[in-house]
């Protein structure tokens, strides 16, 4: 896709503790009905939605502030079930910023949004780190999803890129709706890394009887 393609307005799924990022692929199973309005909009023309975390916070009219940051994507797939339910696979595309919020008489939310900040999310990420760089950072993350009752398919993922793979743990990982905002905004895939061990230090003491995840 080239920047000039890229919408200026977006109509937007707030999603609360749920990122995506450029590259990555999510299924998502849609049911409210301003959401399947969204999407029947989204089919018949750019088949473009934004996804961006709402803060805990409300407004007075009980209407989320949603984060400054989040990410474009493409419906690369889309399957109605006999319910009247719609199961789409979303691909990211690139970030965008929240520039502000469109008056409209649609049910859902629109925005527009500026791309200036993240067009090296277009790029294929040569970074300096390899998977033995990502071994201890595994062996933690490995360690709280099984606490947590996740499962995890580590052998697929050490198939894929290490951009797909470091991008697919921030997103599946059990944290906090904070956090996973704080690894969407974070420049590049190195930061992502080391932000990722910070995080992760944080659930290693205290969480499970004070031991450290062996």
């Amino acid at each position: 896709m080239k920047k000039e393609d890229l919408p200026n307005q977006i109509p937007v799924f707030p999603l609360s503790n749920f990122i995506i990022f450029p590259k990555a692929t999510v299924p998502l199973n849609i049911f409210e009905p301003r959401y399947i309005d969204m999407i029947n909009d989204s089919m018949k023309s750019n088949k473009m939605i934004g996804m961006i975390q709402p803060k805990n916070s409300l407004n007075n009219s009980n209407i989320p502030e949603l984060h400054e940051i989040g990410c474009l994507g493409k419906i690369t797939s889309f399957r109605e079930t006999e319910d009247g339910r719609y199961v789409i696979e979303l691909k990211g595309i690139i970030r965008f910023k929240n520039i502000g919020e469109l008056d409209t008489r649609k049910k859902y939310r629109v925005l527009n949004v500026n791309y200036d900040d993240f067009f090296q999310d277009f790029n294929t990420e040569n970074e300096d780190l390899k998977f033995s760089d990502l071994e201890l950072i595994f062996k933690d993350l490995k360690s709280l999803f099984e606490k947590r009752g996740f499962i995890v398919n580590w052998k697929a993922l050490e198939k894929q890129s290490l951009d797909e793979t470091i991008n697919a743990l921030a997103m599946a990982s059990p944290f906090s709706l904070e956090e996973k905002q704080v690894l969407l905004e974070a420049k590049n895939l190195n930061t992502r890394r080391n932000k990722i061990a910070e995080i992760l230090s944080t659930y290693i003491y205290d969480v499970y009887d004070n031991t450290t995840i062996q």
